[in-house]
């Protein structure tokens, strides 16, 4: 069992099913059943995902001081995930809206309210990060300062930059320049994902790499094995939502990876647990236990 620190965001995603992209302008709809709100974020996400798959979480974040904050406290204790270093710091929980159509496109929309301007108490953060075997630090200003406090510890450290599109991005440099092992996706990158994997090894000590690639599974690149493995998409349920798939993936691979598994392994069981997860309409469902992974992971890849 590996015990780590998740440093992210936790907000109130509510997701609407629609018909296609681009939305087409009409005054009222009524997409029944179509329309979902649930406590979410890329913190909590990782959080939840691995709880489910048996490890230990330190998890940091901030919440709002009003009702949002309070179903948040709800939440946390219904999915077991420890609220101890959940603090109430902002004036308003962070709000998302995503729009979602049957080809598993999705358009998100998130209001941070005013996170990025607070600081987490770094004594606390310090505590936290020593008792962990390994910190994953979102790209959430928050976080920024951990990145420095891991390092001095010798904790390996993780991020998912998501949808980058620039070596010397302003905002995500510093997570880039600091981790250990690297995710990210292939929407906004301005070369095919096995150019940007090369140039990011390139530009960034990180020593595994991870590009999603969506319907065409993941990229992945290991500094001291010198090639790049491409892990195809699976197919184990209907898909209903791909929002939090990324989350899923990254978590899985750190969950498998961590607990002795190879790269390749661990990545491969995290496309099977990303499949099934996406079979769920909110980003913070559909993830499957360590035992229910390992069993779909046989009838994938049957021995």
């Amino acid at each position: 069992m590996t015990r780590f620190l998740v440093s992210g965001l936790i907000n109130i995603e509510t997701t609407l099913r629609i018909e296609r992209f681009p939305l087409d302008y009409n005054p009222v709809n009524f997409p029944f059943y179509g329309i979902q709100s649930s406590v979410s974020g890329v913190g909590y996400n990782l959080a939840k995902a691995l709880i489910c798959l048996g490890n230990e979480v330190e998890f940091l974040s901030m919440i709002g001081r009003d009702d949002a904050g309070r179903r948040v406290q709800n939440a946390l204790q219904r999915d077991r995930i420890p609220s101890t270093s959940v603090l109430e710091r902002l004036e308003e929980t962070p709000q998302s809206v995503i729009l979602y159509d049957s080809h598993g496109r999705r358009q998100i929309h998130t209001d941070l309210k005013d996170i990025q301007e607070q600081v987490y108490p770094p004594r606390l953060a310090a505590q936290a990060l020593a008792a962990c075997d390994a910190a994953i630090l979102c790209n959430i200003n928050f976080s920024r300062p951990l990145l420095v406090q891991a390092r001095r510890l010798g904790k390996p450290i993780a991020t998912d930059v998501h949808a980058i599109g620039d070596l010397e991005d302003d905002y995500n440099r510093d997570f880039m320049q600091f981790a250990d092992i690297l995710f990210m996706s292939h929407e906004r990158l301005p070369l095919p994902p096995e150019e940007w994997l090369r140039a990011i090894q390139a530009r960034y000590p990180a020593q595994i790499v991870g590009i999603g690639l969506g319907e065409k599974g993941c990229l992945l690149g290991e500094r001291d094995a010198g090639e790049v493995c491409h892990v195809p998409a699976v197919n184990t349920r209907p898909v209903r939502n791909t929002i939090g798939a990324g989350d899923a993936l990254f978590a899985a691979f750190l969950h498998a990876y961590f607990g002795g598994d190879t790269a390749q392994t661990a990545l491969r069981k995290a496309v099977v647990f990303a499949s099934y997860k996406i079979g769920a309409v909110s980003a913070a469902d559909g993830f499957l236990d360590a035992a229910g992974l390992e069993e779909w992971y046989r009838r994938v890849y049957p021995a």
